[in-house]
């Protein structure tokens, strides 16, 4: 008995895991690419272990699975304490927020205005509608919204605050409210300002759940793109795939699916309908520029936040301050640069990027990051879910016909359209393996874990 699992980022490879575990199925794992853990893995730049972005693996990950981590990875997990910064009004005030660093560095322009928003409240027609900028503007008032999440994200998604869905807000921002922002900054829960994070990069975690699924007997296929999935009545899928000898198929009695929506379906030749669903979702594209240093450190900080629309770039981040090991007399900065693949950002030449992140520091008042060994672009072309107002039309449309696919399930990030952290990914991954016994799914209990993911909250 065959499984198919499509994808080979930690959504994918911890089912196939949970599944090779089992003894009952043969499991294979397709990848297109050529490395593991899709936007949740790692590469090498200039001797030095680099993710595709910033990554962290939060405390609040289930209690099995970090277990299961920790098993993997031994002393190569480390707990580190969360050291970043954010850019409000010319200052630098902590991240996460501490209530003495906010005292000392908060603009007093800004705490004002913020505190007064709360009083206005009581008194003032509170902004109506449900999207994105009506749900935060009721919660936290405007001088928090207008001076930080909605240029924020402007910057992140590429649409106005008005134009995105509350859905954006809740899966995004875990204190939309004033009070929950209060509670989160006087009683913070256990593990937090720390985080878990591998010594060879983010990626070690997907490459030791691909490691772990090999030696429990799962096979995993790289570059390997499935180009068709076709349903055969009463017996299973008969599963399409191109490698580097050409194409080749095999049948299998279930599909586990991980890879982005509008991929899927057309690799299953769905109906019109729902291939015009499926380009309606819109995914935001990401640039990556990575500036190799000739110092042992360019700040003390992991992470730098900048929401204004001053700054191009929305956050750098040095992952030899995460706990990444690197080469003495050397670090690497990585610059996320949110964009749309058909914008002249998504093409800029690799010199013009680099000057950009230059000009970006400078504007921001921090140090020339010199000297500049190398500068290295990566593009993930399906970096963020954006949630238009008439996201869930088209979302619900196809996730109704892929339900009524008996033997196939999608989920993870890409596979359920949706932001979640790697620990959120890793969990559906579980459960989809739970969900799968004797050659079945058990839709019921998938049904329970998709609510249960419905309440997943990015933490950032």
């Amino acid at each position: 008995m065959n499984v198919a699992v499509v994808g080979a980022g930690p959504a994918g490879l911890s089912a196939a895991w949970r599944l090779a575990q089992r003894g009952d199925c043969t499991v294979h794992v397709f990848e297109r690419g050529a490395g593991i853990g899709g936007n949740a893995g790692s590469f090498e730049i200039g001797g030095m272990r680099a993710d595709f972005g910033s990554h962290r693996l939060h405390p609040s990950c289930e209690a099995r699975i970090l277990d299961d981590i920790r098993g993997f990875l031994g002393g190569d997990l480390l707990d580190r304490p969360r050291h970043g910064r954010i850019r409000l009004r010319g200052s630098w005030i902590h991240f996460p927020l501490k209530p003495l660093d906010l005292a000392a560095h908060l603009p007093w322009s800004f705490g004002a205005a913020a505190a007064l928003d709360q009083v206005r409240k009581r008194f003032a027609r509170a902004a109506t509608g449900e999207s994105f900028a009506a749900v935060l503007e009721r919660g936290l008032g405007r001088t928090i919204c207008r001076e930080f999440y909605f240029p924020y994200a402007q910057k992140i998604w590429g649409l106005p605050a008005q134009e995105l869905h509350a859905e954006q807000a809740h899966r995004r921002v875990s204190a939309n409210s004033a009070s929950g922002l209060l509670a989160r900054l006087l009683r913070k829960p256990p593990g937090a300002g720390r985080f878990f994070y591998p010594r060879r990069g983010f990626g070690q975690i997907a490459e030791a759940y691909a490691e772990a699924a090999r030696q429990a007997g799962a096979c995993i296929h790289m570059e390997t793109e499935v180009q068709g999935l076709e349903e055969i009545p009463g017996l299973g899928w008969r599963v399409r795939f191109k490698t580097t000898n050409g194409e080749e198929s095999m049948e299998a009695n279930g599909v586990f699916s991980t890879i982005p929506l509008a991929a899927l379906v057309r690799v299953l030749t769905a109906p019109p309908g729902i291939l015009e669903a499926a380009r309606a979702l819109r995914p935001r594209a990401m640039v990556l520029i990575y500036l190799v240093v000739g110092r042992e450190r360019y700040s003390e900080f992991d992470a730098h936040y900048f929401p204004g629309p001053e700054i191009r770039i929305t956050r750098m981040s040095e992952p030899k301050n995460y706990g990444s090991a690197a080469p003495p007399g050397r670090t690497v900065l990585c610059a996320e640069l949110p964009c749309d693949v058909r914008d002249n950002v998504w093409s800029m030449q690799d010199a013009d990027l680099g000057a950009l992140v230059r000009q970006s520091l400078a504007t921001a008042g921090l140090e020339e990051p010199a000297p500049i060994l190398d500068t290295v672009i990566r593009r993930l072309p399906q970096a963020y879910p954006i949630y238009t107002l008439d996201f869930f039309e088209h979302f619900h449309a196809i996730d109704s016909y892929l339900e009524s696919l008996d033997g196939l399930l999608t989920f993870g990030r890409q596979g359920l359209f949706v932001h979640d952290n790697t620990h959120h990914a890793l969990r559906m991954g579980y459960a989809a393996a739970d969900c799968y016994r004797s050659g079945a799914f058990d839709r019921e209990r998938w049904r329970e874990y998709r609510r249960e993911f419905a309440g997943h909250v990015v933490e950032d």
